[in-house]
């Protein structure tokens, strides 16, 4: 006949509840450290009895990391199962707000271009001539600085051609006047040309004796002039 089932109730008899205690303690204690140690897991037993002793046991002696990992994760879980229970209820109310802010957007900028404002009241009339006021002066204001900086750009760019414009015809004056005037003939070339005339002179005397003939050719050919350039290479 097989062990009857064992109903768990508070055992009443003071003495008899101590000693279960002390016994029961011990072999859960036992039996913590045998799991910890068979299957490498992290255990964590606390126990107060009924006078608030402390009995406890923790893997490595590490009771608060152990605890530190238990209030995180169970922190954790909460967060996920309140997430999961509220997102459908917080999706539904968040995609109100956004609708009726969409269209309260849509229906301030019809208001602004001129359009359903017979549903508007005296004083929502009055906010929106400020709003719009407003707006203009910005705009005025906004426009006025960009206008005034493209100015000071295009007062800059006109100097700066003027300036170009300035140093091009002082260089084409220079150009004109080394044109306009006549080429210097140097000492050495003047000389040269002083000794050949000589040169010349003293060639026509010694050939007087030749007879007359020779001066009627003489006077008969006309004076030669010589070229600019041959004077040139001559004095080279």
């Amino acid at each position: 006949m097989g062990r009857g089932k064992v109903t768990l109730k508070r055992i009443e008899n003071k003495i008899n509840r101590q000693v279960t205690f002390s016994k029961r303690r011990s072999g859960l204690l036992k039996k913590a450290h045998e799991i910890s140690v068979l299957c490498d897991v992290d255990v964590a037993l606390i126990v107060f009895s009924t006078k608030g002793k402390l009995s406890e046991y923790a893997t490595n002696a590490s009771m608060v990391r152990i605890i530190e990992r238990y209030e995180q994760h169970s922190y954790t879980e909460k967060e996920l199962n309140g997430t999961n229970n509220q997102s459908k209820g917080s999706w539904t109310l968040e995609h109100a707000k956004l609708k009726a802010k969409f269209e309260l957007l849509q229906k301030n900028q019809r208001n602004f271009m001129g359009e359903d404002l017979d549903s508007l009241s005296i004083k929502e009339l009055l906010n929106l001539e400020q709003q719009l006021e407003a707006a203009l002066r910005r705009l005025r204001l906004k426009k006025n600085q960009m206008m005034l900086e493209s100015i000071s750009e295009l007062e800059k760019k006109d100097k700066s051609l003027q300036d170009q414009n300035s140093l091009l015809l002082k260089k084409i004056k220079g150009k004109e006047k080394e044109l306009a005037e006549p080429p210097l003939v140097d000492q050495q070339t003047q000389e040269n040309m002083v000794s050949f005339q000589l040169n010349l002179g003293e060639a026509y005397q010694a050939a007087g004796c030749d007879g007359e003939l020779e001066d009627t050719q003489k006077e008969s050919q006309p004076l030669t002039v010589i070229p600019y350039w041959m004077l040139n290479l001559m004095s080279q």
